[in-house]
């Protein structure tokens, strides 16, 4: 897996927000590709914490913040989180939930604008729900670049040690 950087932008705040979030979940996909279905659901916690978990984890908690926080929509839980999911569908349901997300959130709706289904008192805004995404997407990614690598050696990271003496 090569190394890829952020976006580095010089735009406004939304649009650098929604670049950096879809950085950081391109980033979580590239940790399962290429992996056979028993390396995407193996597990080295008691957690259970897998990366086709992280997967289903991320298109819930998207869905959960702001579809249904947000939006105030019930929508239907993604397709692909389910424990008996295939990566592949687990992946795509996951991009699915991006472009849902991105329609609610990038449509208009100004970044101060509360939540319709405030979970606890104070209600968050919609610039807060996308930095919560963001930090929870790049926390996962990273717990996903560790279970990558401990499956098969790939980090997505350059290797630095090999240019250290």
């Amino acid at each position: 897996m090569a190394d890829q950087k952020p976006p580095r932008l010089a735009r406004g705040e939304a649009e650098t927000v929604r670049a950096l979030l879809q950085y950081q979940r391109e980033s979580l996909v590239r940790k399962v590709a290429g992996l056979d279905e028993d390396s995407a659901r193996w597990s080295p916690v008691g957690s259970g914490t897998s990366l086709l978990w992280l997967i289903g984890h991320m298109a819930d908690a998207e869905v959960t913040w702001v579809l249904r926080r947000f939006a105030g929509h019930d929508p239907a839980p993604p397709s692909g989180e389910t424990p008996a999911a295939t990566l592949t569908a687990a992946v795509d349901a996951y991009r699915q939930v991006w472009q849902r997300v991105d329609a609610v959130a990038f449509s208009g709706a100004g970044l101060d604008e509360l939540c319709r289904r405030p979970d606890a008192d104070p209600p968050v805004s919609l610039r807060w729900v996308l930095l919560h995404l963001l930090e929870e997407t790049a926390r996962h990614a990273g717990h996903a670049d560790i279970i990558r690598e401990l499956i098969d050696g790939g980090t997505g990271r350059l290797r630095l040690r090999a240019h250290l003496p």
